[in-house]
């Protein structure tokens, strides 16, 4: 999955949180500002902006491009520790809890970004923390008179399937399968997105789906598939990557915020590489097998607890689900990155780490692993943790 920018979440600390720590503006230097890429037209009055998720990875990007911003009057940060993000209000909560509606008093616009994307973390207790963060949050912001709420899901809401138009417009069915996955988390974030403005009048959702998110620390099934010792390609199958670099995610959440993108929205480079492509730009080769053989080991695996995706996930590797990313443009907004080299960027993040089906392998795994070569390294390597874990459950 693209996957969406992720959130870890951590415990409070006594030099965390605290009430002074909250209503504090964090001073900081010049260099922790935005990134450098132009920031879009907007002849509105200035806002009060609230980012959830605003201490690490694309929330800290979005919320020190809005505190540089002249259409920004005021950025509230908020999320369960404090960030280093310069100019920023703190507000230091988790945000399922329902205190947060007091603390989005006088605010405009809400982009909730607080979500937990871990591949590590338990399937039920991820699910919990999302849908019920989400729904928190989007009651609040109706409760303290927000205008605008913004989310981040992923372009996978849409699925990956073999009919798929190329690229995706924006209102293109959403296809995807649940099953217990991530991909089920973002299509009920979307349906709670969907259902707020109806239950409170005067609230608009923004939602936006990225291709697969590529940046420091962003760690998915999608961004290990380029950890494994040969590219996976099912007989039959025609992959297709798009990928989104969080920088230019952030950028394309303040043209969110600021209202000059609405309802569902795409982003992601411009284009697509054919899997021939991906191929020659990183050096790995191929790795061909039989549909029944894939899905098969991957749902034995998932099964045994042995790797983090359902065998479902594995059809985003298997048929496209570009997108066009068409009301941004029109909006002006453009990427800074492209496909080829955000790939070299994520190898040059995943070098030195080895993953088979999503499941990272260290130490005795990677060697037994890696040391097989040419269409059975990864067969070898899952069939080694098949019997490994048959062994454990016989003890």
């Amino acid at each position: 999955m693209s996957s969406p920018p992720s959130h870890v979440r951590s415990g409070l600390t006594a030099e965390q949180g605290g009430p002074e720590a909250a209503e504090e503006v964090a001073p900081g230097p010049e260099e922790a500002a935005a990134p450098a890429a132009a920031g879009p037209e907007y002849d509105g009055p200035p806002l009060v902006v609230a980012v959830t998720g605003a201490a690490s990875g694309v929330g800290a990007l979005l919320a020190a491009r809005l505190a540089g911003s002249s259409a920004v009057k005021r950025v509230l940060a908020i999320d369960e520790r404090r960030g280093d993000v310069p100019g920023v209000q703190w507000r230091v909560l988790d945000v399922r809890d329902p205190a947060v509606a007091e603390r989005l008093t006088g605010v405009d616009v809400v982009v909730h970004l607080a979500l937990d994307l871990g591949m590590d973390t338990d399937p039920k207790a991820r699910s919990a923390y999302n849908v019920r963060g989400t729904q928190t949050v989007l009651t609040a912001a109706a409760a303290a008179g927000v205008h605008r709420v913004v989310l981040c899901t992923s372009a996978m809401v849409y699925g990956a399937l073999d009919d798929n138009e190329i690229p995706l417009a924006e209102d293109a069915p959403l296809r995807a399968t649940e099953e217990a996955s991530l991909v089920g988390d973002l299509l009920e974030i979307e349906r709670l997105g969907r259902r707020a403005p109806m239950a409170h009048p005067g609230l608009s959702v923004t939602v936006l789906r990225p291709a697969v998110v590529v940046g420091p620390a962003v760690d998915t099934v999608l961004t290990r598939h380029f950890e494994a010792p040969r590219l996976l390609v099912v007989a039959g199958s025609r992959p297709c990557w798009q990928f989104c670099h969080v920088e230019d995610l952030a950028t394309a959440l303040e043209y969110a915020a600021l209202g000059l993108v609405e309802g569902e929205v795409t982003v992601g480079c411009d284009g697509w590489l054919e899997q021939e492509e991906v191929e020659e730009i990183t050096g790995i080769r191929r790795m061909e097998l039989p549909a029944s053989l894939a899905l098969g080991t991957a749902a034995r695996l998932h099964r045994l607890g042995l790797t983090p995706a359902p065998a479902g996930d594995l059809a985003y590797t298997m048929f496209p689900w570009v997108v066009s990313g068409s009301r941004l443009h029109e909006a002006g907004w453009r990427p800074v990155h492209t496909n080829e080299e955000v790939l070299g960027e994520l190898l040059a993040q995943v070098s030195g780490n080895h993953a088979v089906a999503g499941r990272r392998l260290g130490g005795k795994d990677a060697a037994t692993t890696l040391g097989a070569a040419g269409a059975t390294v990864a067969l070898v390597g899952t069939a080694a943790l098949v019997r490994r874990a048959r062994k454990r459950r016989r003890i």
